[in-house]
């Protein structure tokens, strides 16, 4: 394929474009989109047309595609929003590419809606993760528009949002938009099954306070235990020690209650946390500790951190340690193993009289055997707790 056009097209059955659109059309030979663009286009193909499916694997599509010196591509809306011309910008380099938009379905439900949308935050959930969204949500975007699938729909979206107390936003859902047939444009009312394709627009009703510091006492702990959870003031140190606004993985390794993974999620929503801990009975308490505050997105990980399997796992650039059962070294040897280039590692010490380990000269010595250059110490006791020290090491 040397020359593509794109074309963006609505769900109308009765598709219009304009003259020069149309002559593009019927000189064309070769013609692809998906089944539904075949569909709505094949009365208006020439009579010779050949058709090629968007299918998976994209791969075999992009080998029939070389077949042919031009193809002419439907698609929908605008190419270029989340659209297949983003995937032919990057598997067809060298190709003469020409793109000829129509409006998206996101400004199609706006415009039924009658609501400015210069503003609004858009997402795609359409074969992607819950990243964006939960990152959108916990920012308070005003408006947030959500390009859907058959697995995340509006149900499955309202589900999550819900489970983490996002109910302060109204959700309008946009059904077969331009279909003269079926349009269908109506505020979400909980029924699990909404016609493919629509899209969801949300508009935020109230503000939701998002803490900064969340007091020890609103969380749920282990067997009630206080004194096994990082205290907000030296939580907040430590989430400052980590650098968190310019890393992009957190690995919380010992999370326990998960104050450190929640509070990190929450004044950092665009990290990607992955949070680690060896007792089971921990799992429960953290997912209840993030329902509770509002962060979705922590990716939970059960069992003894030397034994898992690390290597699929997205590198950390940030890794905090919050528990080692004696095995400092063997966990800061292990994260080594994946940790980014200018990845760092912060453990927060304990001086206390009844502890047989000093896990201060249990870090100084990992540093000095895994030749791990330590930055300047921060020094800090709460009331009559004992000191603790936040330390911080880097290749």
């Amino acid at each position: 394929m040397k020359t593509c056009d794109i074309i963006g097209i609505s769900d109308s059955r009765k598709q219009w474009f304009p003259p020069h659109i149309a002559d593009i059309i019927q000189s064309g030979k070769v013609f692809s989109g998906g089944r539904r663009h075949h569909e709505i286009m094949q009365p208006l193909l020439p009579s010779d047309a050949v058709w090629i499916d968007i299918t998976v694997p994209l791969s075999q599509v992009f080998e029939q595609y070389q077949r042919y010196d031009h193809v002419i591509i439907f698609a929908s809306g605008d190419p270029l929003f989340f659209g297949f011309a983003n995937t032919v910008l990057r598997e067809c380099c060298g190709v003469t590419m020409r793109v000829f938009p129509s409006m998206n379905s996101l400004q199609m439900l706006a415009h039924r809606m009658c609501v400015p949308y210069q503003d609004m935050h858009v997402v795609s959930l359409t074969g992607r993760d819950w990243a964006k969204l939960d990152e959108a949500l916990i920012n308070g975007e005003k408006m947030i528009g959500c390009l859907t699938d058959r697995v995340k729909t509006p149900h499955t979206i309202h589900q999550r949002m819900a489970a983490y107390g996002y109910t302060n936003y109204l959700m309008t859902v946009g059904e077969y938009l331009g279909n003269e047939d079926c349009e269908r444009v109506s505020t979400y009312d909980k029924q699990d099954t909404y016609g493919h394709p629509n899209c969801v627009i949300l508009q935020k009703q109230t503000e939701r306070i998002k803490p900064f510091g969340i007091p020890d006492a609103a969380f749920t702990l282990l067997d009630g235990r206080e004194k096994m959870i990082t205290k907000m003031p030296i939580r907040l140190l430590t989430l400052q020690a980590l650098d968190l606004p310019r890393r992009h993985v957190l690995w919380d390794i010992g999370f326990c209650t998960g104050s450190i993974s929640i509070e990190a999620r929450l004044q950092f929503p665009h990290l990607q946390v992955e949070a680690f801990e060896i007792r089971p009975e921990c799992e429960a308490i953290i997912q209840e500790n993030a329902r509770r505050f509002g962060a979705p997105g922590i990716s939970i990980h059960i069992g003894d951190f030397l034994l898992q399997d690390i290597s699929t796992l997205p590198r950390p650039d940030a890794v905090f340690i919050g528990g080692h059962g004696g095995q400092l070294k063997d966990i800061m040897e292990k994260v080594l193993t994946v940790l980014a280039p200018d990845g760092i590692i912060v453990f927060n010490s304990v001086i206390a009289p009844k502890v047989t380990t000093d896990s201060r000269q249990l870090w100084d010595d990992a540093c000095e055997a895994l030749a791990l250059r330590q930055e300047e110490p921060i020094r800090i006791q709460l009331n009559d707790h004992h000191p603790i020290t936040i330390l911080k090491c880097k290749r």
